[in-house]
């Protein structure tokens, strides 16, 4: 195939044809599948070939164990190293084979006669062999079994023949664990390569007698399975078609992060997975910034909260959390006053070092006004508001910039915000808290304001939680916003939380210097379709493989890798018809199911 201007041997002759020309190559138009798949240049060696800039070694096996196991193949498989694999299995006709084992069991069986009449004593590899070679024999006869030639060969890829010999003496000790032992093709690099190429030309001829038994292990198709006797179903491994069940408080930690373009899929997986959680006692709250959650929180009898300016639902940030048993009112009482340091930050664009420090100051004192001290019950409390707030720092000496500023949300348009009793009850089971009616400029304090209550909510009972932060890359805008989702990817675990982080900005998510460690502090990592622009970011971040690359950019919706722990597999998420009405956001699905009421109601009408 690669050496075009070698001689061809003529087999029934035993002599040389005519050597072929450079013009008879392309007399023939047409392509074949050879020519499709061909390397634009080989040079062959006694060990090795090369063909482009990567070095290519093959091997073939030499013996087989007495049995093996299902799925041995599988470690192999698996192995994070470029390589192919051929299995070819060629039938023996059960007649001929027949005869060879009657006079191979008379061979034995003479041996052991010869071995009773000298009086030997019993060899029992040799009586184990009779009774091996008698029982095939039977199940032959008895068309239980057929014979074939089965040879395996491997082609092993590599950038270096340094890097090439440390991966061959890594699958030569794999194999040879389990007592099969590979040989390299010295001097047959060339046609050990093209037996192993999909063209379907053993031209190796290397094979063992093996079986139907045994053979039925050599079935290569199989790689790490996600499947565990408890937990949710994410999908079907694109792998092997088996079911990837998982529990994700059953890792290290509870958090995940998903990354995916627009429109790949991401929250249609988000709120599937969300579905079958409320089924096991899951408590989900959602951070909703495109109002794609309050359709599912309808039908799942959850609540829905509309965070925006005009709204009827408030969040009062001075609000106090009970303290749990293991806390005390004083580190409550702190821990509040240092997150609402960070809100303000956020509100006020920033706070000088001076400012900084006058308004923890003005934190205290404000609950101090409302008689809220370290010894606090703070079951029997009336929590300050942000006017309260602007009150006391207008009786404070350098606060003349930040009052300039506060006044917008106490006294301006935004007033109506932030500036009010909580009046929000998240004792449900499916809670969303949507931002889309919310000013950009505002979003990334809505978003921190949200998730400083949910988390003051969540730390008063122990419950199995799962926070949802959809389209997180806005909290990772600020990096008081993005320090704060970090604290509770670290701390969500003591509390039984875990953290659904998701965005399809992932530029901005891995810039933030808070990106890489939410990350790392997520036992579940789930990448779906990618856009060119963002997959080079990912490829580093998750030390992805060339071939992970390019299948999360010829994904389609809803597909990609599954990461949980050490093991990853590509996954395809699926849902039943009923699961699609409740969680689709697809506008032409959204549309029929819209008119499909509609005209149900007018046949009831009717009626």
């Amino acid at each position: 195939m690669f050496d075009f201007f070698s001689k061809k041997t003529d087999a029934s002759m035993g002599k040389n044809t005519v050597p072929v020309l450079p013009q008879e190559l392309y007399s023939d138009k047409g392509l074949n599948l050879a020519d499709v798949i061909a390397p634009s240049a080989v040079k062959v060696n006694a060990k090795f070939l090369n063909i482009g800039e990567k070095v290519v070694r093959s091997f073939f096996v030499t013996s087989y164990p007495s049995t093996l196991s299902d799925n041995w193949l599988s470690p192999l498989i698996n192995l994070d190293k470029v390589f192919d694999i051929a299995i070819y299995v060629h039938p023996v006709d059960t007649a001929a084979i027949m005869k060879k084992f009657e006079r191979k069991v008379a061979e034995v069986q003479s041996q052991i006669n010869t071995r009773e009449q000298k009086g030997f004593v019993r060899d029992p590899m040799l009586e184990t062999a009779y009774r091996d070679l008698e029982e095939l024999r039977d199940r032959l006869q008895q068309v239980q079994e057929k014979m074939f030639d089965v040879g395996l060969y491997i082609s092993l890829y590599a950038d270096s023949e340094v890097e090439l010999s440390k991966a061959e003496a890594e699958i030569k000790s794999m194999l040879e664990s389990r007592l099969i032992y590979v040989r390299p093709a010295l001097f047959q690099q060339e046609e050990a390569f093209q037996s192993i190429i999909p063209v379907n030309q053993d031209q190796l001829l290397v094979t063992k007698k093996i079986n139907s038994e045994p053979l039925s292990s050599f079935f290569p198709f199989v790689s790490f399975d996600l499947t565990s006797d408890r937990g949710i179903l994410y999908g079907i491994n694109r792998h092997n078609s088996s079911l990837i069940l998982f529990d994700r408080f059953s890792l290290e930690n509870y958090n995940s992060v998903t990354f995916a373009k627009s429109g790949s899929g991401k929250s249609y997986a988000t709120k599937l997975e969300i579905l079958r959680s409320l089924m096991f006692d899951v408590d989900v709250i959602v951070i909703d910034p495109e109002r794609e959650y309050e359709s599912m929180a309808s039908a799942v009898g959850g609540r829905y909260f509309n965070i925006s300016l005009n709204s009827e639902h408030h969040i009062n940030p001075f609000d106090l959390p009970i303290p749990r048993e293991d806390e005390s009112s004083a580190d409550v009482l702190r821990a509040n006053i240092i997150a609402l340091v960070g809100l303000f930050r956020i509100m006020l664009g920033g706070l000088s070092p001076e400012e900084d420090a006058l308004v923890d100051r003005a934190i205290a004192e404000t609950y101090a006004l409302k008689d809220i001290t370290p010894d606090s019950d703070f079951s029997a409390i009336e929590a300050p508001l942000l006017s309260d707030f602007e009150m006391v720092l207008a009786g404070m000496k350098g606060t003349e910039n930040i009052l300039v500023k506060l006044t917008k949300y106490t006294r301006g348009s935004w007033s109506g915000f932030i500036n009010q009793p909580s009046n929000v009850d998240i004792n449900r089971k499916f809670i969303v808290f949507s931002v889309r009616d919310m000013e950009d400029d505002l979003k990334p304090v809505a978003m921190y304001l949200v998730t400083h209550f949910i988390w003051n909510a969540i730390r008063r009972t122990l419950r199995k939680r799962l926070l949802v932060v959809d389209e997180a890359w806005w909290m990772m805008k600020s990096e008081d916003t993005a320090a704060f989702l970090y604290s509770l990817a670290k701390r969500g675990r003591k509390y039984f939380l875990g953290i659904a982080t998701i965005t399809q900005d992932v530029d901005d998510f891995l810039k933030s210097p808070y990106g890489r460690p939410i990350i790392t502090n997520s036992s579940i990592q789930i990448l779906l379709k990618q856009s060119p622009t963002a997959i080079a970011a990912l490829q580093d971040a998750f030390t992805l493989t060339d071939e992970e690359k390019y299948l999360l950019l010829e994904s389609g919706v809803g597909e990609g890798i599954f990461f949980a722990g050490v093991k990853h597999a590509a996954i395809r998420v699926i849902a039943s018809y009923t699961e699609d009405q409740i969680i689709t956001s697809d506008p032409s699905q959204l549309l029929a199911i819209k008119k499909a009421k509609r005209e149900l109601v007018d046949a009831e009408g009717r009626a």
